[in-house]
């Protein structure tokens, strides 16, 4: 950000460069490189099939456990669990998940304002994507019927 540095003075470098701070993220765009192109060898298509493969076994699992509740169920989505367990608070959900080694968010995910709309105070959400596996979904599953286990 800038060409010269004295004791008595400090000439700043033309733009855009004078507002670089610092170096540049190298590593980063070197990652992001990989990461293309891992994603094209495998190809989008293969991807978005595998996820949603996964999120009709996952919603189809999660369905079945006494209490639970859906939330958003359009025809077309992302690879995305988002639940509420009746009489269970989702954070309490999510710690019980995390003693067992799953991995959810829970709270409002940055929608309070339509959670308000729909009166739902939190939710749990479980992510899916390409590296996940039936067998995660699987615990996860297993994992829900321990918290109704402790909550009962």
């Amino acid at each position: 950000m800038i060409r010269t540095v004295t004791f008595e003075k400090t000439t700043y470098n033309e733009l855009p460069y004078k507002f670089e701070a610092g170096t540049p993220n190298i590593a980063g765009g070197i990652g992001l490189g990989a990461a293309l192109d891992y994603i094209t060898h495998i190809g989008l298509q293969k991807i978005a099939g595998y996820e949603h493969d996964l999120l009709v076994y996952g919603t189809e699992a999660l369905m079945r456990i006494p209490g639970l509740r859906m939330i958003g169920t359009a025809r077309e989505k992302a690879a995305v669990l988002s639940f509420v367990i009746e009489g269970i608070h989702p954070h309490d959900i999510g710690t019980v998940l995390d003693q067992q080694g799953i991995a959810v968010r829970t709270g409002h995910h940055c929608a309070q304002p339509v959670m308000d709309r729909f009166h739902v105070p939190a939710t749990t959400r479980a992510s899916l994507a390409f590296y996940n596996t039936i067998g995660e979904i699987d615990a996860l599953v297993a994992g829900l019927h321990k918290v109704k286990e402790i909550f009962s």
